[in-house]
C-alpha cells in the first residue's frame, strides 16, 4: 500500500451508511479547478498503477489496471473534459466509481477530501451551452470562499461507452 492510498483511506472512515451520505462529496482537482463526485459512488482510492493499453479505445480510455484480480478499465477525466494531458505523478490517483454495476477508475490529478455540501449551497449548472460537456455537471457547490463543480457520475459516459467498457471489465 503507498502513501496516497493510506492518506485517502481515511477519508472514508465514518461514512458507510447511506443516510451520511447525502451532501458528501469526493473533491478531486483536475488542474486548478475543484471537482466532486457524490462519495456514494465511489468503490476506492488508489494510487496510479500500471496501466493496460487495450487498442480501438476512445482517446480517453487509458486502458485498464489489474486491481486484485478484477480488470478495471481508466477513464482520464483531464482528457474527457478535452483538458490538456500531464504526465502522471506520485499524486496522481484513480478514483474507483461504480456506473450501472460496472467498476471503472477515473484519473484524477489530485484527491482532496470529503466534503459536506447541503442541498441549499447547491446551485443548478449554468445553461451556457447544449454542448455534451455541460451534460456532466449536476450542480455548482459552495463551501465557505470555495466552489466545486459537482460531477453527474452517471453522465459521464454515454449507455454505448458504458457497454463498451463492460466488455472490457469481463
Amino acid at each position: 500500500m503507498n502513501a496516497q492510498t493510506e492518506r485517502v483511506e481515511g477519508l472514508f472512515s465514518g461514512y458507510d451508511e447511506e443516510d451520511t451520505q447525502k451532501g458528501k462529496y469526493l473533491t478531486f482537482t483536475l488542474g486548478n479547478e475543484l471537482y466532486g463526485i457524490g462519495i456514494a459512488y465511489v468503490t476506492e482510492i488508489i494510487g496510479i498503477q500500471k496501466i493496460t493499453e487495450v487498442p480501438d479505445m476512445p482517446d480517453y480510455v487509458r486502458g485498464v489496471i489489474n486491481l486484485r484480480g478484477l480488470v478495471i478499465p481508466l477513464v482520464d477525466v483531464r482528457v474527457r473534459f478535452h483538458m490538456p494531458e500531464r504526465e502522471f505523478d506520485e499524486r496522481t490517483c484513480v478514483v474507483v466509481v461504480c456506473i450501472n454495476e460496472i467498476s471503472i477508475g477515473l484519473v484524477v490529478d489530485t484527491v482532496n477530501e470529503v466534503a459536506s455540501i447541503p442541498d441549499e449551497k447547491v446551485s443548478p449548472p449554468p445553461k451556457i451551452s447544449r454542448n455534451t460537456a455541460s451534460r456532466y455537471i449536476q450542480g455548482i457547490g459552495k463551501s465557505g470562499e470555495h466552489v466545486t463543480i459537482l460531477l453527474d457520475v452517471n453522465e459521464l459516459l454515454f449507455e454505448e461507452e458504458l457497454e463498451m467498457l463492460e466488455g472490457i471489465e469481463q
